[in-house]
Order: structure tokens, then C-alpha cells, then sequence
């Protein structure tokens, strides 16, 4: 009886690491991080193998008017740089990207791009912290035409 007990409980952990494996531990996950690539307007790459997809806003996707503006203007804020990632609620999204604000300093570079009028704002809850903040600066983008909101 004692032996069954045993081997079932080997067993059950054996069937139980590789989903703890495969799983991003948030003790892995860093608070800040080096920028080593940018894949479009709102999202990068981090060091550690992450790929981080910017909160609370959409920017052009590759086959839209404004693309390479946008990657442009995240490449310009923050290639290269270290950046401070803020947790909202989810950790990751479908497609396993890290979901955080991403900041230079005291810039977050989500509502900079909505600023620049390089993204509009984009709801995705329970992830809303700042959502009030980037409609705001969306707002006076729309209203002098800034970017993908040019006249």
C-alpha cells in the first residue's frame, strides 16, 4: 500500500512539472530590462527572451497607412534603453506577450505615443489603469491633428 501511495505521488509530479516548466515564473519576469529589438509601434523585445506588448493602446499594424511612423517613434523612444515595466492586472495576453506600461524615466512610452498621435487608445480590461489618461491625450491629438490624426 505504501509503495502504490509512493509511486502515484512520483507520478503525479512527474506529470505536474512540465506545466509548472513551461509557465513564466514572476520571479523570472524583470522590473526593468534592456530594449534589444522593436517589433512594431507597440511592441519590443526585451533581454531575457520577453516580448512585451505596450498597454491601453493599438498603433498601425504592417500593411496600414502610419506603420513605420509609429515603429519609428517607439524605436526613437526606447532602442537601446532600459525601461521600467508596470504591471496593470494580466500578466501576458493570448499570444504569451508580457502586458505592461512601459517606461523611460519618468515617460511612459504608451500615452507618449498616443501624444505624438503615433497610437490611439485602445480598451482591453481588466488592464484600464491609465485608460482616462491616454483618451485624454488622444483627445488633443485628434483635435490638432497629430499623426495618424492628420488632416
Amino acid at each position: 500500500m505504501l509503495k502504490r501511495l509512493f509511486l502515484l505521488s512520483l507520478l503525479t509530479l512527474f506529470l505536474l512539472l512540465p506545466a509548472c516548466a513551461s509557465a513564466p515564473s514572476t520571479a523570472t519576469i524583470p522590473e526593468t530590462a534592456l530594449v534589444v529589438r522593436i517589433i512594431d509601434g507597440d511592441t519590443i523585445d526585451i533581454e531575457g527572451g520577453f516580448r512585451v506588448r505596450y498597454i491601453g493602446i493599438d498603433t498601425p499594424e504592417r500593411d496600414e497607412h502610419f506603420f513605420l511612423e509609429a515603429t519609428e517613434a517607439n524605436r526613437r523612444l526606447v532602442e537601446g534603453k532600459r525601461v521600467r515595466l508596470e504591471k496593470d492586472v494580466s500578466e501576458t495576453d493570448r499570444y504569451g506577450r508580457l502586458l505592461r506600461y512601459v517606461w523611460v524615466g519618468d515617460r511612459m512610452v504608451n500615452v507618449e505615443l498616443v501624444r505624438l498621435g503615433m497610437a490611439e487608445t485602445k480598451s482591453y480590461p481588466p488592464d484600464v489603469k491609465y485608460q482616462d489618461y491616454f483618451k485624454q491625450m488622444e483627445g488633443e491629438a485628434r483635435a490638432v491633428g497629430r499623426g495618424i490624426w492628420a488632416k
